[in-house]
C-alpha cells in the first residue's frame, strides 16, 4: 500500500494546497489573478467546491478580512462586460462556452438556443459595481432579438431549460432613478455597502448550480477539469463545450465521477486521490506494442499523453533540479515541507518566462531562446557556486559518476547505457573546462523534453 501512502501525503501537504492555489486562481482570474489569500485558506482547510462556487457567486464586497475581499474580484473584473460575465461563469463552473448561442441560435448543437444564453444572462444582468462593493438592483429585464426580428424579453432560464419563477418587478421612474444614483454616490464615497435586493437572482443561480436543474452541469465540469489536469485530455474535449453534439469519449464514467464527486460532499482531494491511484493514471507515456503499429489514440487512455508543466511547475522544477541534492535534510518531514515551500517561492520568480499550457499547447521559438541565450539562466541554474549542482558534480569523482548523480537530480533516473556513454564521452573531451562542461550536461537536461513535459 505504499503508493496509496505516498498519494495520501502528497495530497494532504502544504505543496499540495500550493499547487491547487496556483491552478486556481488562473482558472477563476486568468493571468492576473488575485484570489491567492482566499484560495489558500479555503484549500488549506480542504473547502468542498460547492462552497468555494457559492462563496465566488455571492460576494459582496463587505467582508471584513483580506482573504475574503479577494473573493468579490471573479464577478467584478467582469461585471463591465457582461457577455462575457455570463460566458466565464458559464464555462468555469459549468463547462459550457454558451457565447455561441449569444447572437442565433447554435449552427450545430440543436439544444442551444438563444434563449439558453440570454436565460443566462438574466440571472447576472443586475449585478453593478458601487465603489468597492458589488450589489443587484431590483428591477431590469434583459431583453434581446432573434434572427427573424422578434423582439423577446428573457426568461430566468438555466442550461438545462428549467425556467425560474421571481417575483415581478417594477421599472423605477426617472425621478427615482435619479434619487437612487444620488444615494450610492453617497454610499461609495463613505465606503459602505448598497442596499440588499429584495429578490436576487445570482442566488437563484447558485440554488440552480447546485440544485437538480444544474448538478450534472456542476459536477461534470469541475469533475472534467481534473481530469484535464492529470491526464492532458479531458473526458469530454476541449473542456468548455460540454453539449449534447460533443459527447465525452468514457460517459458512464464521467457520469460515475460526478455522482461520486457529490456523494463526497463536492471533496476535490477524493476525486484526485481516485484518479491519481488509477491504473490508467499510471500507464507509461512509451508505446512498445508487440508487432508494432501506430500509437492508440488519445480517448482510448492506453498510452500517459504528455502533460506539459505550468509555470509554476516547471519553475519550481528548475530551482529544484539546479541544486545541490546533497542540501536536503530528509530527516525530518516538517523541515523538508518548508524547504519545498522555499523551492516553490524561488520558481516564481521564474514563471513570467513560460506561458500557461492549454490543450493545444506547443513550446514556442521564444522559450527555447530564453533558455539559450538568457544570463539568468546561466547564472543561477548552471555556475558551481554554493547549494548548486553543479558544484557537487565538480566535487564528484569520475565522469560515469558524474553523469549518474545529474540524471538522478535532474530526471530522477538513472541514464540508459547509451546515455552513459554519449554525456561521458563529451566530458572527456572537455576536461580543460570542466567546470563548463558540467553546467552545459545540466543543461541539456533542464531543456530536454523530458524535464519540460510530465516531470
Amino acid at each position: 500500500d505504499k503508493v496509496e501512502k505516498l498519494v495520501d501525503r502528497l495530497l494532504h501537504s502544504g505543496s499540495h494546497a500550493r499547487h491547487m492555489v496556483n491552478e486556481f486562481d488562473w482558472f477563476l482570474m486568468g493571468d492576473k489573478g488575485g484570489m491567492r489569500r482566499y484560495l489558500a485558506e479555503a484549500f488549506e482547510a480542504g473547502k468542498p467546491w460547492d462552497e468555494i462556487f457559492r462563496d465566488v457567486l455571492l460576494a459582496k464586497g463587505d467582508a471584513k478580512d483580506d482573504a475574503k475581499k479577494e473573493l468579490v474580484k471573479f464577478l467584478s473584473n467582469r461585471v463591465g462586460d457582461q457577455d462575457k460575465l455570463v460566458n466565464d461563469v458559464s464555462i468555469a463552473f459549468f463547462g459550457i462556452n454558451v457565447s455561441c448561442a449569444q447572437c442565433h441560435d447554435h449552427p450545430e448543437v440543436p439544444g442551444w438556443k438563444q434563449d439558453h444564453y440570454y436565460g443566462m444572462k438574466s440571472f447576472l444582468s443586475r449585478l453593478y459595481k458601487n465603489g468597492d462593493f458589488l450589489a443587484e438592483r431590483d428591477h431590469g429585464l434583459v431583453g434581446f432579438k432573434t434572427t427573424k426580428g422578434v423582439e423577446k424579453k428573457a426568461k430566468l432560464m438555466f442550461l438545462d431549460g428549467t425556467i425560474f419563477d421571481e417575483p415581478a418587478s417594477e421599472e423605477p421612474s426617472k425621478e427615482e432613478k435619479e434619487k437612487l444614483k444620488k444615494e450610492l454616490a453617497k454610499l461609495a464615497k463613505e465606503k459602505r455597502p448598497p442596499p440588499k435586493p429584495a429578490f436576487s437572482r445570482r442566488a437563484k443561480l447558485v440554488e440552480a448550480g447546485l440544485g437538480e436543474a444544474g448538478r450534472d452541469f456542476f459536477s461534470r465540469a469541475i469533475v472534467n477539469r481534473l481530469w484535464y489536469r492529470l491526464f492532458g485530455r479531458g473526458l469530454v474535449a476541449p473542456i468548455d463545450q460540454m453539449h449534447g453534439a460533443n459527447l465525452p469519449s468514457h460517459p458512464e464514467l464521467l457520469l460515475w465521477l460526478a455522482r461520486d464527486l457529490r456523494e463526497h460532499d463536492y471533496d476535490l482531494r477524493h476525486t484526485l486521490r481516485g484518479l491519481a491511484l488509477s491504473r490508467a493514471y499510471a500507464r507509461s507515456g512509451v508505446w512498445n506494442a508487440k508487432g508494432g503499429g501506430e500509437r492508440p489514440s488519445p480517448v482510448l487512455l492506453a498510452v500517459r499523453e504528455a502533460r506539459p508543466l505550468t509555470p509554476e511547475q516547471y519553475g519550481s522544477s528548475l530551482v529544484l533540479a539546479a541544486s545541490d541534492p546533497e542540501t536536503f535534510d530528509l530527516g525530518k518531514p516538517e523541515d523538508f515541507e518548508k524547504r519545498m515551500e522555499q523551492i516553490e517561492n524561488s520558481g516564481r520568480g521564474w514563471n513570467h518566462y513560460f506561458p500557461r499550457p492549454n490543450e493545444f499547447f506547443a513550446i514556442d521559438v521564444g522559450e527555447a531562446l530564453f533558455l539559450s541565450n538568457n544570463d539568468r539562466v546561466a547564472r543561477e541554474l548552471l555556475s558551481s557556486g554554493g547549494g548548486k549542482l553543479v558544484r557537487r558534480l565538480g566535487q564528484t569523482e569520475g565522469a560515469p559518476e558524474q553523469v549518474e548523480l545529474a540524471f538522478r537530480a535532474v530526471l530522477s533516473r538513472s541514464p540508459t547505457d547509451d546515455e552513459r556513454a554519449l554525456f561521458t564521452d563529451y566530458l572527456a573531451a572537455r576536461e580543460d573546462r570542466s567546470d563548463a562542461a558540467l553546467g552545459q550536461v545540466v543543461w541539456a537536461l533542464l531543456t530536454s523534453t523530458e524535464f519540460r513535459f510530465n516531470h
